[in-house]
């Protein structure tokens, strides 16, 4: 049975929803409806996908319900006026604890992607971490600048702190890949949006979850690497 979606918030204009983990955005052929068709079947409204998470990355996404408001967020998305940030586990020694990580991205082997030297068209994501309760386990708090394809993945595997779960990026096998978009910021029609969700599966998400909202919530008030 599909589950019933999740409404963060319901503007005239659009619908942030909250994306669980293990679900493709979009319809995976044979294996199902996807996470954005969902959506509308169940919303009854047509809408407008205008940025989208990978399949095993849960929280925050935004779905326009009118065609103005999907070419808005497509310009705001390129001009970089909504911040995001995401929260993600590692159980691995990271070779900084904060920077920014900068490379452009090319595809590699078994639908991976990798960082290269080079900064032509670059992924630029900015990172601090916090330890967590369970000992070796750290929460990275990550900012991307830009929005390339596996891109918060590879730069965690780029300083040898694969995400938690992610198998693909050489990470530990957990219960799911702790990777979460977890707070958007933006103005819309001079209306301030401001939006948390915290995760809702993991067990080391949920075992640390008030020091996890603790953190989130003094996202912005961080001095973020340049």
């Amino acid at each position: 049975m599909t589950e019933l979606i999740n409404i963060v918030l319901e503007h005239p204009d659009f619908l942030v929803v909250d994306k669980p983990a293990n679900v493709n955005f979009h319809d995976e052929g044979d294996l199902g409806q996807g996470f954005f068709n969902q959506c509308m079947n169940q919303y009854g409204h047509t809408l407008y996908p205008v940025h989208r998470l990978d399949k095993v990355t849960s929280g925050l996404v935004i779905m326009a319900k009118t065609l103005e408001a999907a070419q808005w967020f497509q310009l705001a998305f390129a001009d970089k006026q909504i911040i995001k940030f995401y929260i993600a586990v590692t159980d691995q020694k990271p070779k900084k604890k904060q920077g920014t990580i900068k490379g452009d991205m090319a595809k590699a082997r078994r639908g991976q992607w990798k960082l290269l030297k080079t900064k032509v068209s670059p992924a630029v994501t900015r990172f601090h971490t916090v330890p967590l309760t369970q000992p070796g386990s750290r929460l990275f708090l990550l900012k991307p600048e830009t929005g390339k394809t596996h891109q918060l993945r590879v730069a965690m595997k780029s300083i040898s702190a694969p995400i938690l779960g992610d198998e693909l990026y050489s990470g530990s096998n957990s219960d799911r890949v702790y990777l979460h978009a977890t707070r958007l910021v933006f103005n819309y029609k001079d209306q301030n949006i401001d939006l948390i969700r915290l995760p809702n599966s993991g067990q080391v998400f949920l075992e640390d979850q008030l020091k996890i909202e603790s953190v989130v919530e003094q996202l912005l008030e961080l001095n973020w690497p340049s």
